[in-house]
């Protein structure tokens, strides 16, 4: 399968700090968001990615192109470990990009990746959701959608108060963690929502989506909704939704971005137990 990552928004949940760089391109400890997505679909089993950019993104291609420069300052350093690492990453999959001219939202992103991905399925990922699993979300999703053969869609439990914040999908179970879709809904009213399942930032959608997205009406901001389309698309197939197993962050969420920054440190030996004595230290 290819991936999709969809990476034009404009990032204003995090301003000032997106005003010149891109949201994806905030680091957690020493790699950008993006890095994070891109090695999930690598883990995934997954090398032809195409990533939607927009203006003022040219820091995520930069990142994953070569640096001629910088590789021969390591070279001549005798700085082994940190040169094989940055020729990892320009090494990591086949990247491609294309820009959304305008911002029209998600739906018209993932669109601009029509001509790529072509009449197969593939897999969409959202660029600022991270999630940390045993087994990488998007390979969960794939596995699920070669066993159902029907689109998937990755939620997750969301507390009350954050439930006009998500897509809410509405079903019943077919098998553990696993529900087949009957409608879905938009930023619902708690009290009127159908569940407490928020859609998050990975799909595995079929190329008949394309279709469905020209056919849908631009709503607020003039932006094309997935969730509309999806919608559509449910009515002509049977789509599932996962309960992922791992834990997810939205890091264009300020308070998930610092905790997923706590983890991420936490998991690296070199410093993991410095930071944790530190964080008991003020946490007294």
């Amino acid at each position: 399968m290819k991936a999709v990552i969809p990476a034009a928004g404009l990032g204003t949940r995090f301003l000032p700090a997106t005003k010149a760089q891109p949201k994806e391109m905030l680091p957690l400890v020493d790699k950008p968001a993006i890095h994070y997505v891109v090695k999930e679909a690598v883990d995934s089993g997954i090398d032809d990615i195409l990533i939607i950019t927009g203006r003022g993104k040219r820091a995520i291609e930069d990142y994953f192109d070569r640096s001629i420069e910088l590789e021969d300052l390591l070279r001549a350093k005798g700085d082994r470990k940190m040169l094989a690492e940055i020729e990892k990453i320009s090494s990591m999959a086949d990247i491609h990009y294309i820009r959304q001219k305008e911002a029209r939202g998600l739906g018209h992103a993932i669109l601009c990746a029509e001509k790529h991905v072509g009449n197969e399925p593939f897999v969409v990922m959202l660029g600022d959701d991270i999630v940390f699993s045993q087994k990488p979300c998007a390979q969960q999703c794939v596995e699920l959608y070669e066993r159902y053969n029907g689109p998937i869609i990755a939620v997750e439990c969301v507390p009350k108060h954050m439930i006009s914040s998500y897509g809410i999908v509405k079903g019943r179970n077919v098998s553990e963690n696993i529900i087949l879709i009957e409608d879905l809904v938009e930023k619902p009213a708690p009290e009127k929502a159908p569940s407490n399942l928020g859609i998050l930032g990975r799909y595995v959608l079929t190329s008949d989506i394309f279709q469905f997205l020209k056919e849908t009406k631009p709503g607020k901001n003039n932006e094309i909704q997935l969730t509309d389309a999806l919608r559509k698309l449910n009515k002509s197939r049977e789509m599932y939704a996962y309960i992922i197993d791992g834990k997810r962050y939205d890091l264009g969420n300020k308070i998930d971005y610092m905790k997923a920054s706590i983890e991420c440190a936490l998991f690296r030996h070199e410093m993991g137990p410095e930071l944790m004595k530190h964080l008991r230290t003020i946490l007294k």
